[in-house]
């Protein structure tokens, strides 16, 4: 199973960064669902895919996704620009 490190830009132009297996399921929920979206961006709705990255494994996905989390938003920006 493929798993992925995202980077969304939501409304307010901020960015979330999360992992999941299926990048278009993940952006439908962040947009539409309650329940499986994420706090952080049911109040910053719509929500836009930015960045994508594969990973072999989740664990290597959520070892991306804290170094991606550690980043100043400036290095998040170069990142995204860069792909």
């Amino acid at each position: 199973m493929a798993w992925y490190v995202y980077i969304l830009r939501c409304q307010d132009d901020s960015l979330y960064t999360g992992v999941c297996t299926d990048l278009e399921r993940r952006v439908q929920e962040h947009n539409q669902c309650n329940k499986k979206g994420a706090r952080y961006t049911r109040a910053r709705r719509p929500v836009k895919m930015v960045y994508q990255e594969d990973c072999e494994n989740r664990s290597e996905a959520c070892k991306r996704e804290a170094a991606i989390k550690k980043l100043q938003r400036k290095q998040k920006l170069l990142l995204i620009n860069a792909q």
